[in-house]
Formats: structure tokens, sequence, C-alpha cells
């Protein structure tokens, strides 16, 4: 008979969550946490969910993807947002936590149950038997390569990503579909034509907007090879971008008959077609300035973005060829991943895999199903698409309401529709766990 223990590789967000779903289970626990005998370049405080960024988790309100999130999460019995709550400071209608409060807080939750045992030392391989490995973006060198040889050869190393914005937000007045040359279907790709003078607008405002801010380990000079900001592609001369991203060659806009000045594409970001990815547009711009000065593109004047352009080291395994919906790796059915490394960015978007991970650990050992929430939820949209084999070139993903798919009738006012998606997610989720409760 299988021995119902787990091993939890990771003492972050999703190792604590996942632990805590298992122990919840009457499940015995390993957690193993590398803290205080290795430090990554990011910490450097013992206690466990230790926040290396921001103290705030975002929005509250459920008209919102990370306010619907966590609603769902208190709804699956998340020790994060229990805990959040528990040590929470004003930030409006954000939740954010007094940080120091908030690790302290979970590491005495975890450390207290009975059926969790916190072992303090660095795992250097994937261990056999029952495990979760959820060790983060920053893994130690020598699990990260075990890691990548599992996984048949170099994690993504995740230095660039454009941003994402919603289909139905984009100006299709101020757009044409065409593939360049004609290569391909017509509708590959939506472009976004500029003429000259709304290219010298967006220009000036590209190269005079703000940078965020990078870590220490984030500076080192070869990361970004290959994948150079577009704003220091900008930077480098007037038509640069014109005979890169921008390049308007083998493209003829049907309103003019005349090729554009300038022209950006959009390149779907999965097979329904309710995201866009920005090509090419890869950018450390601060997420306000993204907006200011992307809207200067007539046909995302008003552009709701998914996921903002993002720039810093991160690894992550390849989820859409590797992991099932459940978290668990397809050609090992007793290892699961879970929390950044599989391709969800955010602090609660990595408990919230956790959550997952933990309860289909548990139901495996249980003899029960996979359980993934309904794809109306933040949660099963997420957990869908780090799993959804139809994405090619995947990049990391927060909450957003543009995993979701649309409702049956279409709402213009963006708060009320949203208000639309979150009721009914989190009455689709309640219904859920309301039959499997009474099925047990």
């Amino acid at each position: 008979m299988e021995k119902r223990r787990v091993k939890v590789i990771g003492g972050g967000f999703a190792g604590c969550e996942a632990a805590w779903q298992l122990a919840r289970r009457g499940i015995e626990v390993e957690l193993y946490e590398m803290k205080p005998k290795v430090y990554s370049p990011a910490h450097s405080s013992e206690n466990l969910c230790e926040l290396v960024c921001s103290n705030s988790f975002k929005a509250m309100r459920l008209e919102s993807a990370a306010g619907m999130m966590k609603a769902e999460m208190k709804m699956l019995g998340s020790l994060c947002v229990d805990c959040a709550e528990k040590t929470a400071v004003p930030a409006g209608g954000a939740l954010a936590v007094d940080r120091e409060a908030f690790s302290r807080l979970v590491t005495e939750r975890i450390s207290s149950e009975k059926l969790i045992t916190v072992i303090r030392e660095e795992v250097r391989e994937i261990p056999g038997g029952n495990v979760i490995i959820a060790a983060g973006p920053l893994a130690g060198e020598a699990l990260s390569a075990d890691i990548s040889r599992l996984c048949g050869g170099a994690l993504s190393f995740f230095d660039a990503a454009a941003p994402i914005v919603t289909a139905d937000s984009i100006d299709y007045e101020k757009t044409f579909l065409q593939s360049r040359y004609d290569r391909g279907e017509p509708d590959d790709y939506i472009n976004c034509s500029l003429s000259k003078e709304e290219y010298e607008i967006f220009y000036d405002a590209l190269v005079s907007a703000e940078s965020a801010e990078k870590h220490e380990f984030d500076k080192r000079k070869d990361v970004y090879e290959g994948c150079m900001p577009i704003e220091v592609m900008a930077s480098r001369g007037h038509d640069t971008i014109r005979f890169g991203p921008m390049k308007p060659a083998g493209l003829s806009d049907p309103k003019t008959g005349r090729r554009p000045w300038a022209n950006l594409q959009l390149r779907k970001e999965n097979v329904e077609g309710t995201m866009y990815n920005l090509v090419g547009f890869q950018t450390n711009l601060k997420f306000g300035e993204q907006k200011r000065v992307f809207s200067l593109i007539p046909a995302l004047r008003n552009a709701e973005y998914v996921r903002y352009g993002v720039m810093h080291r991160n690894t992550f395994i390849d989820s859409p060829r590797l992991l099932s919906s459940d978290f668990s790796f397809r050609k090992r059915e007793d290892l699961f991943f879970a929390g950044q490394i599989t391709g969800v960015e955010g602090y609660m978007e990595s408990a919230m895999s956790g959550i997952l991970a933990g309860i289909n650990a548990a139901n495996r050992l249980d003899g029960a199903g996979v359980f993934v929430p309904p794809e109306t939820t933040i949660c099963g949209a997420l957990a869908r698409y780090v799993s959804d084999e139809s994405i090619k070139n995947f990049q990391p993903m927060g909450a957003a309401f543009g995993l979701l798919p649309p409702l049956e009738n279409r709402i213009r006012d963006k708060k009320e529709r949203y208000s639309a998606l979150s009721k009914r997610g989190l009455g689709d989720l309640d219904k859920m766990l309301h039959n499997q409760r009474a099925a047990n």
C-alpha cells in the first residue's frame, strides 16, 4: 500500500499552500525549505512565504480578476489569503500586508500543524515518491539542473515578455487583417497602422518614458540578448523600430491602398482569440507608462491589458508540453509542480497553484478524481492556460479576465461586465464544491 506522505520542495506561497491542503486531508507532509542554510539573491528572512517585492496582493473587489481569484481561493481554504487578511495594512481597495507579520504568521501556522514537518535543508535533486516541486523562480542551481534534465532541456529563462490585450478592447476601425507578404492565413495577425504623424508622437513618448527598476541580480549585461526592450531599440535611432517590430514591409492597408508608415502586429495569445500579444514589444517600462505610451497607437487607445510587458530573471518549465491541468507531470503521475515555476505569475497566483497541486496530490493518494475548478473561474482558467498545448510561445500569466470565456450576452460597460464574470465564476465554483460535498 502506497504511503500517505508527500514531499513538498519549497517553503514559499505555493509550497505552503500545497502542504496545508495535504494536511487538511490527513496526509503527512515533509516541507523542505533551504533557508537559512542557503539563501537565494532575493531572500533574507528565515521565515516561510517571504515577500521579496511588493507587499500588495492586488485588489480585493470582486470586479477585479485579482479579487475574484482571492474569493475563489477562500472558498478552497487558502492559508495565504487567511493570513494576509489577519496581517493586512491600509491600502485602499487592495490587500496589502505587514510583510514580516504575514511571513511570521504563515510560518507559525505551518509549524504548528502536526502533520507537517518542516525540514531546513537544500534539495539538490528531485526525490522519488509523491512530490510537489514548488521551488519558485530562483531554485538552487543543482535542483534547477535536475528539473531541466527531467523536462528534456534548458528551462525557460523569462527575460522578456510583451504586453497582452483583450480582443474586445481593440479598435478594429483602426486595423486590418493581413500576414506579412500574405504568408499564412489573413487573420493570423491584426495590423495596427500608424501614419507618419502618429508615429512621431508615439516615438517621442516611447523614448522619454520611465523604465521600471530591476533587482541587482537582474542587471547582468547578458540578460536581454535577443530580446531587446522596445524602448532601448527605439533609443538607438529614430527609425530603428520601423525596421524592426514596427516594420510595414510586406503589408498594404486596404483603407489607403498603401503601405503604412509604421505598423504594430497583434498575434493571438490563445486559440479562442480572446487575447492578443503585441508582437516584438518586449519592454521594461513601468506599467502606467506602458498604458500611456502604447495607447498612442490608434488601435490601442482604449486597450485593456491582460498582462503588461515585463523583463526580469525568472525560471519556468514549458508547462503546456509537460503538465496536466491538475499541475501533475504528464510523464510521472506522482510528481506535481506548483508556483511560478509553472508559469503562473504573482504571489497569489503561485499560492493558488499550490492549492490545486495539493488537492490533486491528495486526491491521487485517496483514489479520488482530478479537481480543476470550472473554466469560468480565474483558478480554473489559469490551470488550463498553463496546460494548454495549443500555446506555442508560452510566457507566464497572472490573474486576468481575458482568460475567461466570454459572457453569453455582451456587456459594454467594463465594470458591469467584470461583475458579471465574477458572479458567474464564483457561482459555478460554489455549485461544484456543493456537488462534491453532497457526493461524499
